[in-house]
């Protein structure tokens, strides 16, 4: 069985394809010509709706990015226009390139996110993603669409979230419902895919860390400049997330008797999930408020007070949550995230590890897991 997102049906490809295109067109009128101010929706559309968003749609119908992506259909239709193989570039794709690009685009968006001076202004969201938009392009040019599936950062990141769906579409075209595991338990280790998982987890670690008390006094009262000590945070716990992982994995390997530097990417899949579930936890409310608000300021990209899209007049409502139906929910997805990252670690292991020693062999692993999911809750609840 091919495992293919559910939205990729032949007869509707395009239709995504040239929607991912209308969306990019509209979203660049408020980021070109809208003016630079709080009313201007471009920041909550990129740091909310598409960031955020993009996790829960991904985990509901799979690795959507692929097909909505625009920069994978401008670089199709060039190449359809030039009578070009699109997957074919001036080279081929190096084996050893895998998640890197990918890694390298994750980190530099959440340094954006978090860490980045004046990051809600349109000037420095403009030059981000310029650069990123003629790395990407540069890279499809070069190397064929096949560079989009690992080099561009939100196709990995879609691609990791929409492995969890529950959805698949089968070799002759029907969608069908599938274990959630299976599609994790198919992701097999490739360079880079370490530490774009460790990415992902850590960096969503630092912004709760960042917001914590004790964090904003500590960076108020420093006499190094705030984006200095934000990226040197960032930096250290992800740096801190990478070395527990990377020693409970080496351990484990060890161990296990499995074969030496192998353990620290079969294992990398399992990470996934811990990170998707903490993720879904810091998350969940910034999308719920701030995406209304977003949608609604979406109306009016160029701030003249226009109702393009009958969102103008919504008002952010919280949809009947309380605190402690959040903290329960937050609880609860970052303990399946942990659960279901057992689960694929202790299946993997089962394979590496021979039978007399599997069971020595994931004991690290077990104490890596609760170790996050102790960390994880403590940082969460100390925001």
């Amino acid at each position: 069985m091919v495992v293919q997102q559910a939205v990729s049906a032949s007869a509707w490809r395009w239709v995504w394809r040239v929607a991912g295109l209308v969306a990019a067109a509209y979203f660049c009128l408020g980021l070109i010509f809208g003016p630079d101010q709080v009313e201007n929706p471009t920041a909550g559309v990129v740091y909310v709706l598409f960031w955020v968003g993009l996790l829960p749609l991904s985990l509901l119908f799979g690795p959507v990015w692929r097909t909505l992506n625009p920069l994978r259909t401008v670089h199709l239709l060039a190449c359809m226009a030039l009578r070009r193989d699109a997957e074919t570039g001036l080279r081929p794709l190096p084996p050893g390139l895998g998640y890197w690009p990918a890694a390298a685009g994750i980190l530099s968006f959440v340094w954006l996110e978090l860490v980045a001076p004046e990051r809600t202004t349109l000037p420095v969201i403009t030059v981000w993603l310029v650069a990123y938009v003629v790395i990407m392009m540069a890279g499809a040019v070069v190397f064929g669409s096949r560079w989009f599936d690992k080099g561009d950062a939100f196709e990995a990141y879609s691609d990791l979230a929409g492995r969890l769906s529950p959805l698949v579409r089968r070799r002759d075209g029907v969608v069908a419902w599938r274990n959630s595991l299976d599609g994790m338990a198919g992701l097999r280790p490739a360079p880079g895919l370490t530490v774009l998982v460790v990415v992902l987890l850590g960096s969503t670690m630092y912004d709760s860390l960042s917001n914590a008390p004790v964090w904003v006094r500590f960076v108020q009262e420093s006499p190094v400049p705030a984006p200095v000590m934000g990226t040197t945070g960032l930096l250290t716990v992800i740096g801190v997330v990478l070395a527990a992982y990377l020693g409970a994995t080496t351990l484990a390997g060890r161990w296990g008797a499995a074969e030496p530097g192998t353990t620290p990417g079969e294992l990398a899949h399992a990470v996934v999930p811990i990170a998707v579930g903490y993720m879904v936890a810091h998350y969940y409310t910034l999308l719920l408020l701030e995406g209304q608000r977003t949608v609604s300021l979406l109306s009016d990209p160029l701030v003249i007070g226009a109702n393009w899209l009958g969102t103008a007049g919504w008002k952010v409502s919280a949809a009947g949550t309380t605190p402690a139906g959040i903290a329960m929910l937050q609880v609860t997805v970052i303990v399946i995230g942990h659960l279901v990252g057992t689960v694929l670690a202790h299946d993997r292991a089962l394979v590496l590890f021979p039978r007399r020693t599997a069971v020595v062999g994931q004991i690290p692993l077990l104490l890596l897991m609760v170790a996050y999911t102790v960390v994880g809750l403590l940082l969460m609840f100390a925001a």
